[in-house]
Parts: C-alpha cells; structure tokens; sequence
C-alpha cells in the first residue's frame, strides 16, 4: 500500500508542496473552537461566541470561490500572498480586539474578514498535484492521500486546541492558526516549480463560472447536503455524551469519525478500481447514508465510537472521487475553482446542518439530532440520484475522450517501418 503513495511523493517537487500544504491547512481544524473557547472566556457569552466563529465561515464561503477565479487567471502566488497576510493579520487583530473587550461589531467584521481572504489551500494543493502527475492512478493515489491528510488535521487539531485553550491560555489556539498559516503560507507559496501554469485569455473572452456546469451543481448540492450531515452530526454527538454525563469525550468521538475515514482514504488510494467513477461515487454516497442510520442504534459510547468510525470508513473514498471528477468536467483554466466550490458547498451544508441539529437538540435531545443527520444524510442521496445520469454522461464522455488523446498519442511515437 505505501508503494503507491512513495511513487507520488517522488514525483519533482511533490512531497515539499503536500506537507507545506498540511502545515497551511492546519488552521481549518483550530480555528472555529479556538475561536469560541476565546470569545466565551472574555466575554462569557456562549451565543456570541457562537456567531462570531460563524462569521469566520460566512467570509470563507464568500470570499473563497472569488479568490479561486482569481488564482486561475493570475496564479496562486500573486492572488494568494497578499490574501492569506491579510488573514493572518485578521486573526491577529481579533486575538487582540477579544482581550481589549472590543465590541461586538469589531470582533464580527475580523472573523469575516480573515475567513473572506483565507481562500482554500485545499484546492490549491489539489490544482498542483493535477499538473505533476502522469496518470489517471496517480492522480486518484495523491487526492486520496490529500483527503486523509484533511482528516488527520480534523483529529489533532480540536484536541490540540481544546489542550492548549484550556491549560495554556483561551487565545493559544488562535495564535498557533496565525503561526501555521504564516509558516504554510510562505512554505508553500515559495515553490513556484510546481505553481500550475496561468493560462492567459484572449481580452474580452468569457469563461462563466464553473456553476454554470450542470455536473459541478450536482455535486455542489450534494456536498450541501454531506455537509449537513456532518454539521447536525457535530452537534448531536456532544449532546448524547452530554446525556451519558461524559461531555469531555464528544471530542474523541467525533475524532473516531475522522479516524475511519483518514484509514479508509490511505487504503483507497493505494488500489486500482476498475469501476467506473460515476459508480464508485453513487456506491459511496449511499453507503454513507446507510452508515449514518445507525447512528440511532447507539445506546452508549461505546456503540456510537464504533458506527462512526465504520461509517467514517466511506467519507474520504466519496471526496476522492468528487475532486476527481471535477478534474474531468471542469477546463483546466478553472480548476481551483471548481474545487474550491465542493469545499465551498460542505461549509455552507455544515452551518445549515448545525442550525437544524440544534434546534431539534434542545427540543429532542440527542435522539433528535440523530434523526436530522439522518433526514440530512438521505436527502444527500436524493441529490446526488438527481444529478447522476448528466455526471454519468459527462464522465463517460471524459475517459472516452482522454482514450482517443492516449491512442492518437502512442499512434504519433510509433516507429515507422
């Protein structure tokens, strides 16, 4: 299985981007509880805390798909230098403005604008890894690789700024994020060598957005509703070991979900799936939703760590096959974009899933909550049944094309007689 993953991290340039890009993206786990456990020990008010951690993601939603358009056009250094100081030095002045009891217009307007010029690293580790690879297996290999990394992020990090919020100091979190965006960010900017090239347009030629695809809407809408899933799920978990009087471990828990899914995408990526792609993502989606149903057989934590890791199990396989997919129906001038809209579509189904979760928490308790994710997790297969026939075209048109370049190609370097 690690053959498959040392062949792409040997590829020029690779290894050096992928890790600077986990550095970068570090902060995505720390900020949001960093945030709160900030807000709720200066200001003591939990539905502050709350919405200002929500307007960090509100910014981001916004400002990440504006910042992609500009990263195709122009390039990931120009666009993204200036955008990620502008963040780093709004998470620093928001540190600042909570400890000065600033008010609450202030503390909004930072969290919105750090999250508005933080852009995706995701995406724009994923945009070089498709121009370094040679092959369709390879490129399957590092996006599955780059999915278990986002989980790995997803199970340190809210410990670590749990750790450090509570034993060190409330802003520790926040600090470390400005520290591994500044550090990631110059890290991973610096390597032009694997900078995907910046195709210039032609003045006054058009290129819509990528949502103009209907295939990219299908999956957007699908991802809205994963994320949903995911966001009722968060808040539920800590509601049903608020129940179990054990609150402390909501946080392992939702690691074990993490975890599954970090150990699936390392053995996903190191296979040949002969399947067609529109299958594999149809499989997935569905298994997951039947993963998520169990949720309510749960009746202590024992239980519930168990399904969502077996659940987790079928998270990072369905997001390889989505960025994989965007790399076929989307022009290669508007990747970032393009992927940068997925990540785009689980924030805001997070926000929506959270809001939903909540309000049946506090009237249903935990029991509630589950059966939101639940109602979420089925209308992610409902979306993605719709979008299937057009992606199953659209895909098969894509594999049938890149075949005939391949024979046209080996055609070309044939010896002649």
């Amino acid at each position: 299985m690690l053959s498959a993953y040392a062949d792409v991290l040997r590829l020029p340039g690779a290894w050096r981007f992928s890790l600077a890009g986990f550095i970068l993206r570090m902060p995505m786990s720390l900020v949001g509880i960093s945030t709160i456990l900030l807000i709720k020990a200066t200001y003591g008010n939990y539905t502050l805390a709350g919405a200002v951690s929500a307007a960090n993601i509100i910014g981001l939603s916004i400002g990440a798909p504006l910042l992609a358009r500009l990263v195709d056009t122009r390039g990931q250094r120009t666009v993204m230098a200036p955008s990620l100081a502008v963040s780093a030095l709004s998470m620093v002045a928001l540190v600042a403005a909570a400890l000065a009891h600033a008010p609450e217009w202030a503390l909004l307007t930072l969290a919105a604008l750090s999250g508005a010029s933080w852009g995706s690293p995701g995406a724009l580790v994923r945009a070089r890894w498709s121009t370094v690879v040679t092959n369709q297996k390879q490129l399957t290999t590092a996006y599955a690789m780059e999915s278990a990394i986002d989980e790995f992020v997803f199970i340190v990090g809210p410990i670590m700024a749990t750790l450090l919020g509570t034993m060190v100091h409330p802003a520790t979190g926040l600090v470390l994020a400005v520290a591994f965006l500044t550090v990631g960010g110059i890290a991973f900017l610096g390597q032009g060598a694997t900078e995907p090239p910046v195709i210039h347009r032609e003045v006054g030629e058009r290129h819509p957005t990528v949502l103009s695809n209907p295939v990219v809407i299908g999956l957007a809408l699908t991802y809205i509703g994963a994320g949903a899933m995911f966001g009722a799920n968060d808040v539920s978990v800590v509601a049903f070991t608020d129940e179990h009087g054990a609150a402390a471990l909501a946080g392992p828990l939702l690691a074990f979900f993490a975890l599954g899914s970090f150990t699936a995408a390392l053995v996903y990526g190191a296979r040949t799936w002969r399947q067609p792609l529109w299958k594999l993502y149809a499989v997935g989606i569905v298994a997951l939703a039947l993963g998520a149903s169990t949720f309510l057989l749960a009746r202590n934590l024992v239980v519930l760590a168990l399904v969502m890791w077996v659940t987790g199990l079928t998270i990072a396989p369905t997001m390889t096959n989505v960025n994989t997919i965007i790399t076929k129906v989307v022009p290669p001038t508007q990747l970032t974009e393009g992927l940068t809209w997925m990540s785009t579509a689980m924030n805001i189904g997070t926000s929506i899933g959270a809001a939903l979760g909540g309000r049946r928490v506090d009237a249903a308790g935990a029991h509630g909550g589950f059966l939101v994710v639940i109602a979420c997790a089925w209308a992610m297969v409902a979306l993605m049944v719709l979008g299937l026939p057009r992606l199953r075209r659209e895909t098969t048109r894509a594999d049938r094309e890149l075949l005939d370049t391949l024979g046209r190609d080996a055609r070309r370097e044939a010896p002649t007689v």
